[in-house]
């Protein structure tokens, strides 16, 4: 069951970073004039330090695998991977398609109904 998680949904259009600490919910929306590839990572661990989120063996990482951006989502995917390795986390892929509007509910139903995976192998770009 994933309980506190990181979900980063960067796709190109209305891109967003979530974290779920201790049933608590916050959300950073990106703008859209700023290179959000240069960002992200500082954008997280800013996000992760001023929530004091512990990420250990029981947290997660939920990251969209498009169809969007093909820079913008490599770039997820990699900050994501490297987070997954370098703190032995578990680590999810989702569809932009499964996830109607960026808020907890549907994120919880998104995780409950199983529409996560954990083979992130083929993301899905626009061309």
């Amino acid at each position: 069951m994933i309980r506190d998680f990181l979900i980063i949904n960067c796709t190109g259009k209305d891109d967003k970073v979530g974290l779920k600490m201790n049933n608590k919910f916050f959300v950073h929306a990106f703008q859209n004039n700023i290179n959000k590839n240069d960002i992200l990572v500082t954008t997280i661990l800013d996000l992760t330090t001023k929530h004091k989120a512990k990420i250990d063996k029981n947290f997660s990482i939920l990251v969209n695998k498009g169809p969007g951006s093909f820079s913008t989502l490599r770039v997820a995917l990699s900050v994501a991977k490297g987070i997954k390795i370098s703190n032995n986390i578990k680590l999810f892929g989702y569809k932009d398609s499964d996830l109607p509007q960026f808020n907890l509910e549907n994120i919880e139903v998104l995780i409950n109904q199983n529409l996560i995976e954990k083979k992130l192998i083929n993301p899905l770009y626009l061309s």
